[in-house]
């Protein structure tokens, strides 16, 4: 889809009003305009007929006009229109003037009538009026028309008068929108060839010098972009980093272990280095799975987005699903939890990622014919707890163990030293805390995860 100039969008949205504006005035103004030249020319036209009546004389029953020389030449004097007059009798018929100019039947006689008529093809205005003389007893109608030229002459100074300050302002506003917009916009502009001129490596902040609010909210939203985007790419690098340390002395047990097997001509020496092969490999395949699920869970600002979840339902789901491993290590995994809904603000996914590394390192750690107790409490906030019935975690190592890949002294489990750092990481995104005890009752570790509370409505 081809995109549209700003610039152009701007001016074109300004200036369509203020045309429309001078198409309304212009029309106002030549309707003002047309009034006020006809109430004018009307007032001489009407005058012109009383002038006419006064020239009307009764003898008898006979109505008569008589008109002078300079009578005629003063009612047809004009330099631009011809005028035209009629006297018309009901009883008499034509008693004086043109009698092509046309009749107009007179309904209410105690009041003038104007028209626009024609005579010889030429428009005209005419005025027509009805004789008030108590001496005549018949209806005696008198017509005076003028041509329009003086008019319309009138018409076309008054518009152009009008019209031209206005298309000169029109000039002038759109010459000053062109001019102003370009500068305006130059922000924008420089903001643009700033952007273009960056390498694909340089993930700095924008520069911001912008004066403009707008300017400088669009370059805050892409700073906010940089740095989340230089967040991702930091994620990535620890990922990166993490694996190629982490898988380096594994792999490099695996080429060794392969390499002795195939030295190997005794067969039961040959399946033992090939059993210390699959456990090599599923310790990889363990540490590739929580290396992945640690990038997932580094909390990166805006990247996830928590939505309303029942926890409880969360938390029986994860248990069912850890149910067949629990039995396979002869331990007993068991839910102690609320009937009802606990309502928490989270990421489903990470959510099940957390309960499910604490479940492992549960089961890990236990000891054969053990129980691992996963509890969930909603009294005052949400509670989520993993009880285990291992030896549990020494006081002094308490405050190490969310470390990436450190794992406890005393520790013979098979364990990459993740799990807890990515629930951790989880718990951090979700504004949880997370609090490591050891059981009061008999040994073994605690391991509890406090969330906010989020309403059920």
């Amino acid at each position: 889809m081809a995109s549209k100039s700003l610039k152009h969008t701007i001016i074109i949205r300004l200036l369509v009003p203020v045309f429309c504006f001078l198409l309304i005035e212009t029309a106002l103004s030549y309707w003002m305009t047309l009034h006020y030249v006809d109430k004018t020319n009307d007032r001489w036209l009407l005058n012109s007929a009383h002038s006419l009546e006064q020239e009307i004389k009764v003898t008898g029953q006979k109505i008569s006009i008589e008109l002078s020389a300079n009578a005629l030449e003063v009612f047809s004097w004009d330099d631009l229109d011809k005028t035209y007059f009629r006297v018309v009798s009901e009883n008499q018929g034509e008693l004086a003037g043109d009698p092509e100019l046309p009749e107009l039947d007179l309904i209410d006689g105690t009041k003038p009538v104007f028209f626009n008529s024609l005579i010889y093809n030429e428009p005209i205005r005419v005025v027509a009026i009805q004789v008030k003389n108590q001496a005549i007893a018949d209806k005696v109608t008198i017509y005076f028309a003028e041509t329009l030229h003086k008019r319309q002459e009138m018409m076309t100074d008054i518009l152009l008068a009008d019209l031209i300050p206005q298309l000169l302002f029109t000039i002038l506003i759109s010459l000053y929108l062109f001019k102003n917009i370009k500068i305006i916009l130059s922000p924008f502009h420089k903001l643009s060839k700033q952007i273009a001129r960056r390498s694909p490596q340089d993930l700095s902040p924008m520069t911001d010098t912008y004066v403009f609010t707008e300017v400088k909210t669009l370059t805050d939203t892409i700073n906010l972009l940089l740095s989340r985007l230089t967040a991702a790419i930091a994620a990535q690098q620890r990922f990166i980093a993490n694996a190629a340390h982490q898988l380096r002395t594994p792999l490099a047990g695996l080429k060794l272990q392969a390499e002795v097997a195939q030295r190997e001509n005794n067969l039961d020496t040959m399946r033992t280095s090939l059993r210390q092969m699959q456990n090599s490999t599923d310790r990889v395949s363990h540490m590739v799975t929580q290396l992945l699920a640690l990038a997932r869970s580094e909390p990166i600002e805006g990247s996830q987005k928590l939505k309303r979840l029942d926890l409880q339902l969360l938390v029986r789901e994860v248990c069912i699903e850890w149910v067949p491993k629990a039995l396979q290590e002869q331990l007993e995994l068991s839910f102690d939890g609320p009937d009802h809904p606990v309502w928490i603000k989270g990421d489903a996914v990470l959510l099940k990622e957390l309960l499910s590394n604490l479940i492992d390192n549960a089961i890990s750690y236990g000891h054969v014919d053990g129980n691992v107790v996963v509890k969930l409490s909603s009294d005052e906030l949400p509670i989520l707890q993993v009880e285990d019935d291992g030896d549990g975690i020494p006081e002094e190592e308490q405050t190490r163990i969310f470390e990436r890949f450190y794992r406890i002294q005393s520790s013979s489990g098979n364990g990459c030293g993740l799990g807890l750092a990515i629930v951790k990481e989880i718990a951090d995104l979700h504004q949880a805390k997370v609090q490591i005890s050891n059981r009061i009752d008999r040994k073994g570790a605690v391991v509890s995860v406090l969330f906010k509370r989020f309403p059920s409505k």
